[in-house]
């Protein structure tokens, strides 16, 4: 009898419930402002105070609140899930504005889904657009990077909002050329005053207006600075391509100072130039673009130039949002880039 009444007992022990789920309004509560002030952080509203985005923040990540995306579905009868279609997430760039997006849209209540495309292959993009268009997504976030796929999605009709942000050749206008504009014009002007006269530019492919943009830059910056530019050499943003584009070269016909594209360039050049035997930066300077991660321990340390990747994929999501919601578009603006000097320039050589 005993034995049945205490197992009557422990049946009768009620469960621990799972924690109950964290709402807009506890979110609110923590972090001492209105439920719908919340909501606008969560649409991603720009006219909130610093310090009260802090808070908001704070109490977002100290309560884990994850948006109910089924019931809000449900509720309003849409989707919250956005398609983002992006270049080979291998590089840099394309890799961090995704992560930006991605971010931006999760804090907005959205799902991020991520289709990577190979653009060396049209057929290989156009079934992506094909699958994609198929879903039931809220909007599109087509990045796009290279011509191919820029014309790809600009002839496509999609069936939701879309936004497709893609680098213009309007270097002087376009905010999203900013790091090609003022990050070229930073390097160049940094050699220049290091007493550098002779200049050699590695550049990135030309069916990326990025790697255009820069071109121009490099070159507008070569002509401010009243320098010279000995010529420009081709590479495709890998390591490989600007270790390529050095060693294929018998000598660098005077040039001091080589301008890479981008870091990974600017490895493999400097690569090239110490087995050529030249002492960087003694013999000669390399800057790159971009402050990848491993630029700071190179060997020497990568003078660069640090762009906000993530302020890009946030406002290429601020764009697309402001679509889907039927809200007022945002002013675009233009991160500024930020020179970091580090080992790898220095004064132009003295003759012996």
């Amino acid at each position: 009898m005993s034995g049945t009444a205490e197992s009557s007992e422990i049946a009768r022990a009620p469960s621990s419930a799972p924690p109950k789920a964290a709402t807009i309004y506890d979110v609110a509560k923590a972090a001492g402002v209105s439920h719908q002030t919340v909501s606008r952080f969560l649409k991603g509203y720009e006219g909130i105070r610093p310090q009260t985005r802090d808070r908001v923040e704070l109490a977002l990540d100290e309560l884990g609140y994850r948006p109910n995306l089924t019931a809000r579905s449900l509720k309003s009868g849409r989707s919250h899930r956005i398609g983002a279609l992006t270049h080979e997430i291998a590089h840099v760039g394309p890799a961090r504005i995704v992560e930006g997006a991605s971010a931006a849209a999760r804090e907005a209540g959205y799902v991020l889904d991520i289709v990577s495309l190979d653009t060396r292959d049209p057929s290989a993009i156009e079934k992506s657009l094909a699958l994609i268009t198929q879903h039931d997504l809220a909007g599109v976030l087509a990045l796009g990077v290279t011509d191919g796929m820029t014309h790809a999605f600009e002839a496509t009709a999609f069936r939701v909002p879309a936004y497709v942000a893609a680098e213009s050749d309007n270097l002087a206008d376009d905010p999203r050329a900013a790091l090609s504009r003022l990050g070229l014009a930073a390097v160049v002007s940094h050699l220049a005053g290091l007493g550098h006269r002779h200049f050699v530019h590695i550049a990135g492919p030309t069916e990326w207006s990025a790697a255009r943009n820069r071109i121009r830059a490099y070159e507008n910056a070569i002509a401010a600075n009243g320098v010279h530019s000995v010529g420009t050499l081709q590479g495709d943003w890998s390591a490989e391509s600007g270790y390529r584009a050095v060693a294929g070269l018998a000598a660098l016909p005077g040039a001091t100072a080589v301008v890479c594209a981008n870091d990974q360039m600017a490895l493999g050049a400097m690569l090239a130039l110490k087995e050529s035997g030249l002492r960087i930066p003694d013999d000669i300077s390399v800057v790159g673009i971009d402050d990848i991660p491993e630029a700071a321990y190179l060997d020497p340390p990568l003078t660069t130039v640090r762009n906000d990747f993530d302020a890009q994929g946030r406002a290429a999501m601020r764009q697309l949002l402001a679509r889907i919601e039927h809200t007022e578009l945002p002013r675009p603006v233009a991160p500024t880039p930020l020179l970091i000097v580090r080992r790898s320039s220095g004064p132009v050589p003295t003759s012996p």
